[in-house]
């Protein structure tokens, strides 16, 4: 069975700057000699950032990609990671801030206990080529994935960082929506339950949308230099993975309509929200959809605020119930 690293003692955060989840291992600063030793491959792309500390350059996907591969590697024991150029390479730390909300949302109807190994299963809704959100979720809670894609090239991705880490196989199951107007129509198996689900929407309406968003975040960095080529897109990213018809609020709207016909088989269902606006449109949408309890948690790493939404439709008596029944499993 594959040995997970001992868990790093926390590191002071910077001044200044917004927290992260006390569970969180990317607190503070990154140790990039402790990086350069697991992966060599990385010091070719450290640099000095304008306050003279240690960094990467984030506007090179090469550097984003074996950045990502490092962290993996150092805080999460896996060995081999790797997607297909111009897939979207997410950032690790908001990623497992995301799990960590969630499994403090599961502790809640647990006694305050975490629910921890293979009796809780999470559908991660777009799991995308890099698989971030099972690797991240099994390394720290011992969780069991379905992960679900509408792109097979992504999938096939995701597949080969699986097979390539033992100990991943039993843990982490991939599967093709082939109906991509659906969510979860089409993708769940009568007999299946899922204690959560969890999903990083696409957030524009467009590909021109998304191209313009990324180079508002270029020029408020303070990176746009006409001088130098600079990628389309930050952290890149494949059609389905940036935008759909109706953008981020259409998505979660139809995600919305779904779950209720498929509220039986979850427990508590939710989504990364990215922009704040879209909050009362989604709120709303939940309250037709007849969910009985609604959350929106916060989160921010450095100056960047992001937020998730989780809802379910049982009670506070149905989900403990659920919780102990899985327990006893």
């Amino acid at each position: 069975m594959r040995q997970k690293p001992p868990r790093p003692a926390p590191r002071p955060a910077d001044a200044g700057k917004a927290l992260l989840h006390p569970r969180n291992r990317h607190q503070g600063r990154y140790d990039f000699p402790a990086l350069i030793k697991a992966s060599p491959e990385l010091g070719e792309f450290v640099i000095l950032n304008p306050y003279g500390k240690e960094s990467i350059d984030f506007a090179n996907p090469v550097a984003v990609k074996v950045f990502n591969r490092a962290l993996l590697r150092q805080l999460y024991g896996i060995q081999h990671w790797d997607i297909p150029e111009g897939y979207l390479c997410p950032p690790i730390p908001g990623r497992a801030d995301y799990l960590h909300g969630l499994a403090d949302l599961l502790a809640e109807d647990n006694g305050g206990e975490i629910p921890r190994g293979k009796p809780v299963r999470v559908l991660d809704v777009g799991t995308g080529a890099n698989c971030i959100y099972p690797l991240i979720g099994h390394s720290d809670y011992g969780w069991r994935f379905l992960g679900s894609d509408i792109d097979p090239v992504a999938l096939a991705s995701a597949r080969v960082i699986v097979q390539s880490n033992p100990g991943l196989a039993g843990a982490i199951e991939l599967r093709q929506q082939t109906a991509p107007q659906h969510i979860f129509s089409g993708l769940l198996q009568p007999d299946e339950r899922f204690d959560l689900t969890l999903c990083n929407p696409p957030f524009h309406a467009s590909l021109d949308e998304a191209t313009r968003g990324s180079q508002r975040k270029w020029k408020n960095l303070g990176k746009l230099d006409p001088a130098r080529k600079l990628p389309v897109l930050n952290f890149g990213g494949q059609g389905a993975e940036l935008w759909c018809v109706g953008g981020e609020a259409g998505f979660l709207q139809k995600m919305a309509e779904e779950s209720a016909a498929a509220k039986y088989q979850v427990l508590w269902f939710s989504s990364l929200v990215s922009k704040a606006s879209n909050l009362p449109l989604v709120q709303t949408a939940l309250r037709k959809a007849g969910a009985t309890s609604v959350r929106t948690v916060e989160m921010a790493q450095g100056n960047k605020q992001s937020r998730f939404v989780a809802w379910t439709f049982h009670s506070a008596e149905q989900r403990a119930a659920w919780l102990q029944s899985r327990n006893a499993s």
